[in-house]
This record gives C-alpha cells, sequence and structure tokens, in this order.
C-alpha cells in the first residue's frame, strides 16, 4: 500500500499507512536532534502536561524546547536545494522565515518564566476554545498561532493540530496566512477529516491527520526531486551540511 495520502481520502488505511510511516521519514531527514527533540514532544511532554491536570501549564524551558521542535522539523527543506525545483512558492517562503529563528528563539528565552506559566495555563483552561486558546498564548513575545497551536496540541491532539506548512497546503491549498484566521479555518478541517477517518475502535485525533500529512508530503517531494536525490533514503553525504 502507497505510504502517501491525499486529504480528499476517505480512506483509513491509507491515512494509517501515511502515519505509520512517520518516524521513519523524519529519521531519514538527518537532522541532527531532530528525533529527539520530535520524542519530547510527542511523546515526554504530553506526558508531563497530563501529569499536571487539572491544571496544566508549560514552564519556560519546555517552550524553549517545543519552539526548537518546531523550527527543526519546519525548516528542512532549506538543506535540500532539490526542493526548491519541485516546490519553489514554498521553498522561497520557508527562505524569508528561516532568518527569523534565532531572533524567535531569543525572544522566547528572554520570556519571564512566571508569563509563560501564566499564559500557558490560561491557554489550557480555555480548550476547546481555540479562539481563546490561541489568543492567550500569542501575547507571549516570539509566539505566533503556529507555535501557540503546537503548545496546543501537545496537550490536546484532539482538539488542536499543529499548524504545520505541510497540512496547510494540503487542507487549504497554501500555507501563506499564519494568522488566528486561517488557524481556526485549518482546525476546523483537520477535526471535520479525524472524525471522518474515526470509526469504531479506529480513532485519528487531528493531530494524528497533521501528522500523516507531513509524512506525506516528504514522501511526495521525495518523489518529485530530481535524480540522483533520494530524501526518503539518502546517503550520509546527502545527510551532512557543510560548516
Amino acid at each position: 500500500m502507497a505510504e502517501t495520502v491525499d486529504f480528499a481520502s476517505g480512506d483509513a488505511a491509507e491515512w494509517r499507512a501515511a502515519l505509520a510511516a512517520y518516524d521513519r521519514r523524519l529519521a531519514a531527514l538527518g537532522k541532527p536532534d531532530l528525533v529527539e527533540v520530535d520524542s519530547f514532544y510527542r511523546r515526554y511532554l504530553p506526558d508531563l502536561l497530563r501529569r499536571r491536570d487539572p491544571e496544566p501549564f508549560l514552564a519556560k524551558p519546555e517552550l524553549v524546547r517545543l519552539l526548537q521542535w518546531k523550527l527543526s522539523r519546519g525548516k528542512w527543506r532549506s538543506s535540500h536545494p532539490a526542493l526548491s525545483f519541485s516546490f519553489p512558492f514554498l521553498f522561497s517562503a520557508l527562505e524569508l522565515l528561516v532568518p527569523r529563528a534565532p531572533r524567535l528563539m531569543d525572544f522566547v528565552k528572554g520570556l519571564e518564566d512566571t508569563v509563560v506559566e501564566s499564559a500557558s495555563r490560561k491557554a489550557y483552561a480555555a480548550l476547546p476554545e481555540l479562539r481563546k486558546a490561541i489568543t492567550e498564548l500569542t501575547v507571549l513575545k516570539g509566539v505566533g498561532p503556529a507555535t501557540a497551536s503546537a503548545i496546543l496540541a501537545a496537550y490536546a491532539p484532539d482538539v488542536a493540530p499543529f499548524m504545520s506548512d505541510e497540512a496547510m497546503v494540503a487542507a487549504l491549498g497554501n500555507a501563506k496566512e499564519y494568522t488566528l484566521k486561517q488557524y481556526l479555518a485549518f482546525a476546523e478541517k483537520l477535526q471535520t477529516k479525524s472524525k471522518e477517518l474515526s470509526s469504531g475502535e479506529e480513532v485519528f485525533t487531528p493531530s494524528d491527520v497533521e501528522r500523516a500529512l507531513w509524512s506525506s508530503a516528504v514522501a511526495s517531494k521525495s518523489l518529485k526531486a530530481p535524480p540522483g536525490v533520494d530524501l526518503e533514503n539518502k546517503s550520509k553525504t546527502h545527510g551532512k551540511r557543510k560548516r
């Protein structure tokens, strides 16, 4: 079975296959620390937040690590020139954002611990109302709707999917606007899709849908890359950058 899926597909098996390939495709990118920070974000952090119930909050060091995950998973195209060939509009938009990454990290590292804890506590308490939850988080300097969505998804994957550009393109047709309005439309699409795919004991969360779409995007770019460039099974030479 193909391990890629189109957003319009209602075949749960196709979605499950794409989701199952997520870890392999993430590792194949060969990015330093990406597998580790992804494990932190998807496994350790959700468990930690649940243990803080009934008033969960995010500590500043955890926000820093979460932002590291977001920037690392979202910047991988720029290390592969072949991708500008296949997806020039996405590549160009991403290159405009990359120089901002150090500034965003500096902003987040400069936040007061108590401010981060207070904002995240209010945001989690606002769930499942996504508009209010996102608004509570975007008061933090360096935290926009996309980062806010990652904060919410870590605690409530059944409500708030991460606003990745790959999933945005698949669900909405573009990844140009990272606004609250766009996120709400995106989240509604993924919530609807997750309900469509869930039946009986087969449960898909909006976050499952996002990861399956990300996994499919990686595979699709591998198939469309110029000859000699295999992003999913690349050699060590392809996996390292010159420093």
